[in-house]
């Protein structure tokens, strides 16, 4: 198989993905294989269990959404701090490796934006700062942002920044501002999935800071990932013709898919 049906066989795989590869959906349930915190899940199913079944209505006896909120916030872990942290570094970590492909992508389009290290650091710093403004904010209910606007955005950032590359072959000095800018509903996609995953009230600085670093550690592996795979071939004149413009391009074709899929579709 020559380089040029690689790339296709990519393009199609990325683009045929479903929605859910990298969305973050509203609607996890608290099941062995749903990642949830464990000790969330052992708590609030106990709960549901002691909830009498309303016969004449035929109530299934399950909490509703403001019950179980109500359960989760007077849950007290039974548990270690550094337990907490170990569990929500590993959360944070898989949301990006391997359930972030939205992110992966993303990550990739701001390695390939150049191939000096100081561009790469200062795009990934503010990045990193936005993100996790919006993560604490969100995570804490003070910002609140629909998953129906947040993630087509998450979407047309991956398309921009990765056309972006097709058109300038180093960074260009707008461009901190813009990832600045996206990193914030990145951050509000993070939050939606901690959310989701269920913070513990008496340790939610622990769980929030924890799910945090791994979702550093996670962009920083995809950026060492990409340079030991590529920094061998930085200095070569062919290699932003035959592997940033082939690979910004599949990037783009990809984001801008997913950001009309989570829009119309």
């Amino acid at each position: 198989m020559n380089g040029t049906a690689r790339l296709l066989l990519l393009a199609a795989v990325l683009l045929l993905a479903p929605a859910s590869a990298g969305a973050h959906p509203e609607d996890e349930f608290c099941t062995a294989d749903s990642g949830l915190d464990p000790a969330l899940c052992a708590a609030l199913a106990e709960a549901d269990k002691s909830v009498e079944l309303d016969r004449e209505s035929g109530n299934s006896g399950m909490l509703d959404e403001a019950q179980r909120e109500r359960v989760r916030q007077s849950i007290k872990l039974d548990r270690p701090w550094w337990k907490t942290a170990g569990l929500y570094l590993k959360l944070g970590f898989e949301h990006i490796l391997p359930k972030g492909l939205d992110h992966i992508l993303f990550v990739l389009a701001l390695f390939f934006a150049s191939t000096r290290l100081k561009p790469l650091l200062i795009q990934v710093s503010v990045f990193t700062i936005a993100h996790t403004i919006t993560l604490g904010l969100a995570a804490a209910g003070w910002v609140k942002a629909p998953g129906s606007v947040v993630e087509p955005l998450i979407a047309a950032s991956i398309a921009f920044v990765a056309i972006e590359n097709l058109i300038a072959k180093d960074m260009t000095p707008w461009r901190p501002l813009v990832v600045f800018g996206f990193g914030l509903f990145h951050g509000l996609g993070f939050a939606s999935v901690l959310l989701g995953l269920g913070l513990p009230d008496d340790q939610f600085l622990t769980a929030l800071v924890s799910f945090n670093v791994g979702v550093e550690l996670g962009q920083l592996t995809v950026i060492l990932a990409a340079w030991f795979a590529l920094h061998r071939w930085f200095a070569r004149p062919w290699y932003r013709q035959r592997v940033v413009l082939p690979a910004s391009f599949l990037i783009a074709l990809t984001g801008t898919w997913w950001a009309i899929q989570r829009t119309f579709l």
